[in-house]
């Protein structure tokens, strides 16, 4: 069966890393003793203390991501697309978080469904589709205004029937008192064994329905619908703003103009418009898990530097690196650059200086990563702090720079907020914000943050838990570079001619989040 299926996706599991399957989606006909025979199978064929994202069998491979203590793992036949699969083991490792907020069993196990339906967006009979992250989610929420109205009528009709019964109540037990003071009868009540009936079902009724109120959820919508100055800023081109979320969802690139805040569409830099003919990239990005309460759970930043040569009178060349960091990431070279040339004198040159770099293709030289669990490395700090109140929950959240050379461009800290409530009262504010209640989304946006504006705060609040308002995940770019690590010169081979380049450096969000 499996040998038959070629090119294709046969399954998709989260499992433990004994082999345990915790969720899994098969996309052509399989059993399931089949594929738990698979998956027990899986941790055997890992070497250990060996790093790789696939293993083979004599019929299928595994390409799989470690997630903390369990495995995200795609079971293909061996005729794949080896890239395309790694394709798409990433955008399945980034669905998961979006559904489950601690990486856990147990957590996997609660939000079963919600992950199978999203593997179903992302292959069809053992294809991939051409979606994103944004489409997925657009895709399985479903939203519908018909069911928002229906849910918030009934929250209402339930509200007003609580508070007749309990004025109900108290009339009941305010009679009863005034009989007992005159030495009446309870008006209603009939004497003897039905008077002592009726008084206990009174109080039966009172003691259920005399309890203190809990506090409501009904009043944070109608504070919401009050002038204040906070709300003016997201009541501006809301419809607008609404018609551009759809385009996104469904594929369409929207350039931002200027003046307006940025949104998630900005997850890369313009390239220079005017390029050399020998022109260097220095891309890095961030993936970064924080604790609510403090403390790194894991920070690690990858950085590449790519070579594009476009004349071949430029093609023999040598880059000398300027390396300033002082962080201690590790560093890598191309397999054709020489080595010892580079840690002895900090330059890139192929180990053949006869022979050029590729022309019209982009070549990474040098690639360097950096893993830590130092909480003083981390770039702008995040903290958000969920107090609960008469009417719900009142939420501060601020940032801080602790990076200073760093400049922070389209910064946007997302803040989860509950659904069905109504928008946030905003307070105190730096910057901007915008209420997404499609996605049941606070957006924090931050055209700049750098060392003139390296603090800042946003309160709010709303009904709710203090459970509610995490994950906190953030979103920035920079032209700067975290590692310090850039070309200080290009110079020709022979003869030590400088040679003149453009470069673009690029620090992006891969992660950011804070659980």
């Amino acid at each position: 069966c499996l040998v038959n299926n070629l090119n294709v996706l046969l399954a998709a599991a989260v499992c433990t890393k004994a082999g345990k399957a915790i969720v899994s989606r098969q996309f052509v006909e399989m059993t399931r003793t089949r594929v738990e025979g698979l998956l027990a199978a899986f941790p055997k064929l890992m070497n250990t203390g060996k790093q790789h994202t696939f293993v083979e069998t004599e019929s299928v491979r595994y390409v799989y991501q470690p997630l903390e203590k369990l495995y995200m793992v795609l079971v293909t036949t061996k005729n794949s697309n080896i890239l395309e699969d790694l394709e798409t083991l990433r955008l399945f490792s980034r669905v998961i978080p979006e559904y489950c907020r601690v990486l856990e069993e147990g957590e996997i196990s609660d939000h079963c469904f919600d992950l199978i339906f999203a593997f179903d967006e992302i292959v069809a009979l053992g294809y991939r589709e051409n979606v994103n992250l944004a489409q997925i989610r657009t895709f399985t929420e479903m939203d519908s205004h018909e069911e928002k109205v229906f849910r918030a009528v009934r929250e209402t009709q339930e509200r007003e029937a609580k508070a007749e019964m309990r004025r109900k109540a108290k009339e009941l037990q305010q009679a009863r008192r005034d009989a007992d003071r005159s030495g009446k009868k309870s008006p209603g009540f009939s004497g003897g064994f039905g008077s002592m009936s009726s008084s206990s079902n009174a109080t039966i009724i009172t003691d259920t329905l005399m309890e203190p109120e809990k506090p409501k959820a009904s009043p944070v919508p109608a504070r919401a619908s009050g002038p204040s100055k906070a709300l003016k800023l997201s009541a501006r081109g809301k419809e607008v703003d609404d018609f551009v979320d759809k385009l996104k969802s469904e594929g369409q690139v929207i350039m931002p103009t200027s003046g307006k805040r940025p949104t998630e569409a900005s997850k890369s830099l313009p390239s220079p418009i005017n390029t050399e003919s020998v022109h260097l990239r220095c891309e890095e990005k961030i993936s970064l898990t924080c604790g609510r309460d403090g403390g790194l759970q894991n920070m690690e930043v990858l950085g590449m530097i790519t070579l594009r040569v476009a004349d071949e009178k430029n093609g023999r060349i040598r880059l000398t690196i300027n390396n300033g960091d002082k962080k201690g990431v590790q560093l890598q070279t191309h397999p054709n650059v020489d080595k010892k040339l580079f840690t002895t004198d900090s330059v890139l040159g192929l180990k053949n200086p006869d022979k050029s770099f590729p022309l019209n293709n982009d070549v990474g030289v040098l690639k360097w990563r950096l893993q830590t669990t130092d909480e003083t490395l981390i770039p702008l700090t995040i903290n958000c702090w969920p107090s609960e109140s008469a009417t719900g929950c009142d939420v501060n959240i601020e940032y801080e720079l602790q990076e200073e050379a760093l400049e922070l461009n389209d910064v946007v800290i997302s803040i989860p907020v509950p659904a069905g409530v109504g928008a946030p009262v905003i307070g105190d504010l730096d910057g901007e914000y915008r209420h997404d209640s499609r996605r049941n989304v606070l957006e924090w946006c931050l055209p700049v943050v750098d060392v003139n504006n390296k603090t800042g705060s946003l309160e709010f609040s709303v009904a709710g838990q203090p459970n509610d308002f995490f994950p906190v995940n953030v979103s920035f770019i920079s032209k700067g570079n975290y590692c310090d690590i850039t070309v200080a010169k290009v110079c020709q081979v022979d003869g030590q001619v400088p040679v003149r380049f453009s470069s673009e450096t690029s620090f992006l969000v891969d992660k950011y989040e804070i659980l």
